[in-house]
């Protein structure tokens, strides 16, 4: 927090109203201590306190010039002191509540603004959101729909049969995305890896884990390929990927229409 935000935050006002805990006292000083900014703003609002309890004054029962009289009179110097005037004390008292009162609203409207202003900004961050998963829900409708893009749907295996998924390959830009909606939730420590296959001889080469799937509410993954695929296939592996696929842990598979 810099001295602005901290300024700003109305602790140095409670800090001079005395409704800190002691730990947080300790906290307030050792920042005075260090920055010379904070001791000017803390100057600042001792002074607003006095102009206040000053205002609550009525008449002054006696001034230094009085005093000055009586001691340069010849008569014997004895100065008389006014006695307590217990209205006087009580308005300063009220001056002081006032001022203490006023210092904690100013502080609570400081922290209803930045209360505001966090929601503001987390609904324009929703927004923004929003935003842009429609325009990207609105680019992949164009996607799949081209004429040019080869559908290969990948069926379930003896793993795992009710499992599905899809690829849309666009051989222009050497990519493929793949809908993984139909896979279910991967267990702590794995992740699903994606295969790339040639069929004679089988080879497989490896397209990358689907490491975000869990937090990826659409499950469409964007993925590049630039092999002469002729299949493709979807394996349980552990965090990080595996070099060759598990084949007793193939979720999906599907080769591409000739």
């Amino acid at each position: 927090m810099n001295t602005k935000e901290y300024i700003a935050s109305g602790i140095l006002e409670l800090y001079v109203a005395g409704s800190l805990s002691e730990k947080e006292n300790e906290e307030v000083y050792a920042a005075i201590q260090e920055n010379p900014e904070l001791l000017v703003e803390i100057e600042s609002i001792e002074k607003a306190i006095l102009q206040l309890t000053a205002a609550a004054k009525k008449d002054i029962p006696y001034s230094f010039n009085d005093i000055k009289d009586q001691l340069n009179s010849e008569e014997p110097k004895v100065i008389t002191m006014p006695k307590p005037n217990i209205k006087q004390y009580l308005g300063w008292a009220a001056a002081f509540i006032l001022g203490s009162t006023l210092i904690l609203s100013v502080l609570q409207n400081n922290i209803l603004k930045e209360q505001l202003a966090i929601e503001k900004e987390q609904l324009e961050e929703q927004i923004n959101k929003s935003s842009n998963s429609l325009a990207e829900a609105e680019k992949l409708i164009e996607i799949f729909r081209d004429k040019d893009i080869i559908s290969i749907p990948l069926a379930g295996q003896t793993v795992s049969p009710t499992s599905y998924a899809k690829v849309y390959w666009d051989k222009k830009t050497n990519s493929i995305y793949l809908d993984a909606k139909g896979l279910p939730e991967p267990p702590k420590g794995k992740v699903y890896q994606v295969w790339s296959l040639k069929l004679d001889p089988l080879t497989p080469t490896s397209l990358g884990t689907l490491d975000s799937f869990t937090t990826d509410a659409n499950k469409i993954f964007t993925i590049d390929n630039g092999n002469e695929s002729e299949a493709f296939g979807i394996t349980l592996e552990p965090a990080g990927g595996s070099l060759s696929p598990t084949l007793e842990q193939l979720y999906t598979l599907g080769t591409v229409a000739s």
